[in-house]
């Protein structure tokens, strides 16, 4: 009986803790060569590692990318802000030839399509990921 309690309480807390990893969603980028020996790179980090990984990266070098984009922290922060009203938008669309680069917001992600013809990129970020971006940078940077 108390094996069968422990089991439970461990999988309550895996369960739990894959819920607070996953809760603001996932960073997907998918880049695909067309090459016969192309590259094909798939990754899905959840968007929560990067407010942590901000955390754990060195002040000195905290400080140093804060005050490189201290120019555009205003800019990105507004512009999250003003995504979180428009969860559903297309932002960019342009073809020329066989090139093609959409960026659009979807269900509160920014998502990135460029295709050429040996090239496709594709990125997913949550919009929520941009503002937990711009808050660290802005109490980083001396100053803003």
């Amino acid at each position: 009986m108390f094996f069968l309690k422990a089991a439970l309480g461990v999988c309550g807390v895996v369960a739990l803790t894959g819920v607070y990893v996953f809760h603001e969603g996932v960073i997907r980028v998918d880049v695909d060569e067309a090459k016969s020996d192309g590259s094909h790179i798939h990754v899905f980090v959840p968007a929560t590692v990067v407010p942590i990984g901000l955390r754990l990266v060195p002040r000195q070098h905290l400080e140093q990318a804060a005050a490189q984009a201290r120019p555009y922290l205003p800019v990105l922060r507004e512009v999250a802000k003003e995504l979180r009203k428009y969860p559903n938008a297309e932002l960019v669309d342009v073809r020329q030839g066989v090139q093609h680069v959409h960026i659009a917001v979807h269900d509160g992600k920014i998502l990135v399509d460029a295709v050429d013809q040996g090239e496709n990129v594709h990125v997913s970020v949550p919009v929520k990921t941009i503002s937990d971006v711009a808050d660290r940078l802005e109490s980083a940077a001396p100053g803003v």
